[in-house]
């Protein structure tokens, strides 16, 4: 007696819930990072005053991805901030790759030209801004 084995691959279904939980995870995970960021902001700027007349457009302290990794390893509390923005950049960006792997999986090659396509746009977009 011989068992029948079959393949199991994804269905739109499996897909659509994969990618629904990356993107609540990724906001969940930034979020939280953010909030972390900001309370020990708070804790270690309790007591200076904020001038809101004047804006400082040339405050770019953390600007770049490299910056951002080095106030990350000194605990600063603006970098933890800006990392938590950046994942929450990235989550969008997470979707798109997983769902151009979702489509090589499914053979469809005019969404994973699509989904490359968008995902060449968005690393342009991004490069002028993060790298320095």
């Amino acid at each position: 007696m011989m068992k029948r084995v079959t393949k199991h691959f994804f269905a739109d279904k499996d897909i659509q819930v994969i990618l629904g939980t990356l993107l609540r995870v990724g906001v969940i995970v930034s979020m939280t990072v953010i909030f972390v960021g900001g309370l020990l902001y708070l804790l270690h700027h309790e007591e200076q005053l904020v001038d809101y007349h004047v804006f400082n457009s040339l405050q770019q302290e953390y600007s770049s991805i490299s910056s951002i990794l080095l106030g990350l390893s000194r605990f600063n509390a603006k970098a933890i901030i800006q990392f938590g923005i950046l994942l929450l950049i990235f989550t969008p960006v997470a979707r798109v790759v997983f769902s151009v792997f979702s489509f090589i999986i499914e053979r469809d090659y005019l969404y994973v030209i699509i989904g490359l396509l968008v995902f060449g746009i968005i690393l342009f977009s991004l490069s002028n801004r993060l790298v320095h």
